[in-house]
């Protein structure tokens, strides 16, 4: 008899300690997928970055209407979230958005092409949609000329660069 008490004393001694050890791994497994998470993001984007950049589509000037000649470079940015989706996939990430975000160069009104940033960016994702991308997965933002890739913009050349469109992803 005092076998078994002295059985169950030590058991419900060490079940705090057990508890305890098992809420830390599953602290340690989160921040090991939370830093896998970041790595998968990080890869993500800057595949999308790339694809973006090459495959830039241009506008009528002073509209969100595309000039003619996008569809083969807007099949290659649809090609590149469903990969990038795959991959968000494997790495057991569920909860994400693409992010199309439009950009210009700062000549003009802020407000206005703040506007058409925006207006461009919602032409591309409705191309995207169109192409099979599904609409919840996707978000069109408009930045204007708060965010140049060359300060200043003060030759053609440097305009040309700030006036683009970017897809990252959103975890």
């Amino acid at each position: 008899m005092k076998l078994k008490a002295l059985c169950i004393t030590v058991s419900l001694l060490t079940l705090p300690g057990v508890a305890f050890a098992q809420g830390g791994f599953g602290a340690l497994t989160k921040a090991a997928g939370d830093a896998g998470k970041s790595a998968v993001e990080k890869r993500v984007n800057t595949k999308l970055m790339d694809e973006g950049r090459q495959n830039q589509c241009s506008f009528k000037t002073g509209t969100a209407q595309l000039d003619a000649g996008c569809d083969a470079k807007l099949k290659k940015l649809t090609n590149a979230l469903v990969d990038a989706k795959k991959q968000l996939v494997a790495a057991g990430v569920k909860s994400y958005k693409f992010e199309v975000s439009g950009h210009t160069d700062s000549t003009g009104d802020a407000a206005k092409n703040k506007k058409l940033s925006e207006q461009r960016a919602e032409t591309i994702v409705k191309e995207l949609i169109a192409r099979g991308i599904p609409r919840g997965e996707i978000i069109a933002v408009g930045y204007g000329s708060e965010k140049p890739l060359v300060k200043p913009d003060d030759t053609a050349a440097k305009k040309a660069k700030n006036r683009r469109y970017e897809l990252q992803v959103r975890l």
